[in-house]
């Protein structure tokens, strides 16, 4: 399978502190893969890597400190037909930012074929697009949402919109950036399982965050960021141990283990060296 994404000695310096550190890794087209860590680990300015709102330096010239799909240079609009993004962060654009609460689930999955924020009138709108919306929003059991206005929407019924609108191209890959937060128990397990179906239906899910219950029984790799740099790149299971968790985490964590899902909690009756 071809490099989704290619980082070589990859680092970025905001002011004064160096956010990423040399970071050296390769993950594959088909390679579900969770980037785990802590607030400050890095992980928001390694999702702008992948956008293109960051670009790094590398201390190795001799080669491109990031590869997206193979290629250095990208398109940004071309890149984003590769792959799809859902983050809090694009709900609350979606929902609570400008006047996109007043879109209806079916223009805000329209709105991802120009990478906008909304509809606007100078974008041609075809009766394609719109069924390829519809489908869109059928794949995530969201069809009943298309008429109904985002403002109106659950937060587990408007996340679930903007996966239809994530995967309205028909993508490479799904980018998970916090996906979870702002939703309840049941919207979270809701929302994991249907990303679930997705991977399972071959599209590459990278998943980034600090819950390891966020991470699927299909995810079966783990990179672990501490203070910028990789503290750990392994297997699922050699990853989320008691001491890579607790060196991550800067906290004494006990790791248990249920059906595929990896649970963490901090053992309080230990600290750490």
């Amino acid at each position: 399978m071809e490099p989704f994404l290619e980082l070589n000695s990859a680092s970025v310096v905001l002011g004064d502190t160096k956010v990423l550190d040399s970071l050296t890794l390769s993950i594959h087209v088909g390679e579900h893969t969770a980037i785990l860590g802590p607030n400050g680990a890095g992980k928001s300015t390694f999702i702008k890597l992948l956008t293109l709102q960051q670009y790094p330096f590398a201390s190795d010239a001799s080669a491109s400190p990031i590869r997206v799909f193979g290629q250095d240079r990208w398109d940004v609009f071309e890149l984003r037909a590769k792959f799809g993004i859902v983050s809090a962060d694009l709900h609350d654009r979606f929902v609570h930012g400008n006047s996109n609460g007043v879109l209806t689930g079916l223009d805000a999955v329209v709105s991802g074929f120009f990478a906008t924020y909304g509809v606007f009138a100078h974008q041609r709108i075809t009766d394609v697009m719109r069924r390829q919306a519809m489908d869109a929003l059928g794949r995530v059991g969201a069809a009943r949402l298309a008429r109904q206005t985002l403002d109106t929407m659950s937060t587990g019924e408007a996340r679930r919109v903007l996966i239809a609108r994530a995967l309205v191209h028909n993508p490479v890959a799904l980018v998970l950036d916090e996906p979870t937060r702002g939703l309840d128990l049941v919207a979270q397990h809701d929302f994991m399982a249907q990303v679930r179906r997705i991977a399972q239906q071959g599209t590459t899910i990278l998943l980034v965050t600090h819950h390891v219950d966020e991470i699927i029984p299909e995810i079966a790799r783990v990179i672990l960021l501490r203070q910028g740099r990789i503290a750990c790149d392994k297997s699922k299971a050699d990853a989320l141990t008691a001491k890579n968790l607790s060196h991550a985490f800067d906290a004494p964590l006990v790791v248990d283990q249920t059906d595929g899902y990896f649970h963490v909690r901090v053992n309080s009756s230990e600290t750490l060296a």
